[in-house]
Formats: structure tokens, C-alpha cells, sequence
């Protein structure tokens, strides 16, 4: 993945500070990301939401809103109005960079703002939310208590999350002033609202408001005890996961001509939690996996273990290889499955006469159908034949290089 880091012109002129996730492949589509209030374009959600769909071949721009982050401006004279303007902005932005984002996503108040946005923009055709406020107004409760005397004083240094904000009594009016339903029900995109129960900034009942107040297509995935943040890793590796898989069905992604040399594509496999061994897998935009290791040696088990996935290329070419030789053959082969062990043997148990261990893959097939005793053993023979089989019991050559 590569990241710009560059700097487009908001509403009024400011300038609002961005980074844009690339492809290193294809580029098959863009993404908007609109953090949550107060937050930043470098939370660890927005990181790893653009993570994978970069992986994927989607390009995610990410900024900061007005006067937050890296961005110009002053924060007291913003509003939501404002938020939806920089959003407007951002698209204007890519738009004329020929990639006009057909995907918005919005992570609490950026969930509202993106919901109100998509309406003024044709050219989404898939919104996603997380922990999104159905009543925009709902933010207002982070600073309850200095609400009088905001309408005291027309403003007031407010703390949220261990920081000074300056909020104005035009921040609250225009808040309030704010709905949703309408934009709501005339959005032309599909629709994903993602949700924690446990949610205590902004409560799931916000998540059955948006969903019941939205058409068809749309869809609900929990995010169970996440915190409003998605501040875990997991969390917002799920979160992640589900997006990517989601907006697939929706943005009509094509698939990219395979590299020169490598007729079959290449498989990425980069690193998703630096504490233990979970590994993003992407083959290409539309085939992602996890790897990791069992618990007892220090992953997660969130995924199968590199030794799993041999296990499973040998067991899947095997199925494969039986089924294309029965189906030219025109056999009664109704099913096919394979079982596959992997260990590690002394040589010697293996009839090499060295002392060395080697690998061994056991397979158990399953042959389903009204088969004779002479086309199973035909069958059996040709599951030698299979491709992945023979690539191991030769030798391979490694090429590793630096980049």
C-alpha cells in the first residue's frame, strides 16, 4: 500500500490535510473515510479500514475535518453543516482526479455526515456507518454540562477526551437543527449500519433508527462488545473485513489483469497484528483469508496455519483433478472429499534410508456415486496426477528479494 499525504482545498479555502491509501495493483475503485467527532484521519480504525481495501484495489482517501488534525482552520466556527461541506469537498477533490469515490464510510458524527453528503452525490453507490448518531444532536450529551453556559456566553472551553475544545452556540444550533430521516430515505446506495450493543457514547437504538429508516438494499452487522472507537485491533480488523467483503457485491469491482510472469496473480500476505501472528491474506480484489497459529504457540486462531493452507491447496487440487477426470470421463461421480494431515516423519519411516524428518500430507478421499471397483481405483490414480501433489514431492526453488 501506498500513502500520499497531500492537502486539498475545503469549503472556504482552508486547506484540509489528507492521506490517500493506494493500490500498489490496480486501482479498481475509491472510498471516502470521515472520522468520528473530535477524532482524526489516523485513528486506528480509519487505518485499518483503508489497510485493506487498499488491499483489495480500492483507494481510500482519509482526512481531517476543519480545524482538527493537521487541517487549517479554527474548530469554533465549525459545524456539521461544515463537516458535510469537507466531505463535499474531499469528493470534488478526487473527482477531479478522475476517481470520484463510490464508496462513503463514516465512523460516529462522520456516519451522520456521510449519511447526509451521499444524497448530494450520484456517483455512490455504497455507504457504511459505525457507531453512527441517528440524531446528529445526539454529540451535544459529551458536553451536557456546559451547554448553559455555552447559551450563557455564546461559547465555552468544553474537555473531550483529555483535550481542549472551544465549542459555539452556532455549533449547537446548527446540531440541532440537523436530521436525517429524509436523507435517509432517499439515498440512492446501498447502505451497511455497523453497531455495538455495549456502545455507551452513542447507543444501538441509533442503529435500528437508521436501519428502519433507510430502503432496501441495506444491511446490520453487530460489532458485539467493541468500544465506540473500535480501539482494538480485532475489533477493527473485523469491522474492516466486513466492509471490504460488503462493498464488493455493491461497486461492481472488476478484476485486474494478472501480472506479467505470474499467470495466476499474486497472493499478499501482510502482517495484522504485530503482538502475536495474524496475517491478512489477499489473492487478488474479491479473495481474502486469515493466517495465524493456535493459541498454544502464541496466535490468536483466528485463522489456519501456513501448514493448513498447504493442507488445503493439496486437498483442494485433489478434489479438483478427480472431478475434471470423472466429469470428461462421464462417471456417475456424484461428490468428492478429501482429508488432509500434515506431519513431520523420520525419513528413514518413509523408505529414504536418511535421518533427517521430512513432511508428510496423508489424504483420506471420499469417492460419492455408483462407481465401479475399477473406475475408484482409476480415480485414486489420477488424485497423483494433481498439480499441487506433484509440486510437492519435487523440489521447489525459493526467490526471495528485499524491497
Amino acid at each position: 500500500m501506498a500513502i500520499e499525504r497531500i492537502t486539498f482545498p475545503g469549503p472556504g479555502g482552508t486547506g484540509l490535510s489528507a492521506r490517500l491509501d493506494m493500490p500498489e495493483g490496480p486501482h479498481l475503485a475509491t472510498a471516502l473515510f470521515a472520522h468520528c467527532f473530535t477524532c482524526g484521519k489516523d485513528i486506528p480504525a480509519a487505518r485499518r479500514i483503508a489497510g485493506r481495501l487498499a488491499a483489495m484495489g480500492i483507494a481510500v482517501l482519509r482526512f481531517d475535518f476543519t480545524g482538527l488534525g493537521h487541517s487549517e482552520g479554527d474548530f469554533e466556527e465549525t459545524s456539521f453543516s461544515s463537516n458535510v461541506n469537507d466531505l463535499l469537498a474531499a469528493c470534488r477533490y478526487l473527482s477531479g482526479r478522475e476517481m470520484a469515490p463510490a464508496l462513503l464510510i463514516g465512523h460516529s458524527l462522520g456516519g451522520a455526515a456521510v449519511l447526509k453528503a451521499a444524497a448530494q452525490l450520484p456517483h455512490v453507490s455504497a455507504v457504511a456507518t459505525l457507531g453512527a448518531p441517528f440524531d446528529p444532536a445526539h454529540v451535544t450529551h459529551n458536553f451536557a454540562e456546559s451547554l448553559p453556559e455555552i447559551s450563557e456566553n455564546g461559547s465555552a472551553e468544553v474537555n473531550l477526551g483529555g483535550r481542549p475544545f472551544t465549542i459555539s452556540q452556532g455549533f449547537i444550533d446548527d446540531l440541532q437543527g440537523a436530521t436525517l430521516a429524509p436523507d435517509i430515505a432517499g439515498l440512492k446506495a446501498a447502505l451497511l449500519v455497523m453497531h455495538a450493543p455495549r456502545d455507551e457514547i452513542v447507543s444501538i437504538d441509533n442503529a435500528g433508527q437508521i436501519f428502519m429508516a433507510a430502503k432496501h438494499p441495506k444491511s446490520f452487522v453487530t460489532l458485539d462488545d467493541a468500544d465506540h472507537l473500535i480501539t482494538r485491533p480485532r475489533d477493527a480488523e473485523y469491522a474492516a473485513e466486513i466492509i471490504a467483503t460488503w462493498a464488493d457485491r455493491y461497486m461492481a469491482l472488476k478484476s485486474p489483469a494478472p501480472p506479467p510472469g505470474a499467470p495466476e496473480g499474486i497472493v499478499r500476505v501482510t502482517e495484522a497484528d504485530a503482538d502475536g501472528f495474524l496475517q491478512d491474506v489477499n489473492a487478488g480484489p474479491h479473495h481474502h483469508a486469515l493466517a495465524d497459529e493456535p493459541r498454544a504457540y502464541g496466535g490468536t486462531n483466528r485463522g489456519m496455519s501456513p501448514y493448513g493452507f498447504l493442507s488445503a491447496g493439496l486437498g483442494a487440487c485433489t478434489s479438483m483433478t478427480i472431478r475434471m477426470y470423472a466429469r470428461r470421463k462421464g462417471w456417475p461421480l456424484d461428490g468428492v472429499s478429501v482429508d488432509v494431515c500434515h506431519d513431520k516423519v523420520h525419513a528413514q519411516d518413509a523408505c529414504t534410508g536418511a535421518a533427517e524428518k521430512i513432511d508428510t500430507w496423508r489424504r483420506r478421499i471420499r469417492l460419492e456415486g455408483d462407481l465401479t471397483e475399477e473406475q475408484r481405483q482409476r480415480l485414486l490414480e489420477i488424485a497423483d496426477k494433481c498439480p499441487v501433489h506433484r509440486t510437492l514431492e519435487r523440489s521447489s526453488t525459493v526467490v526471495t528479494e528485499l524491497l
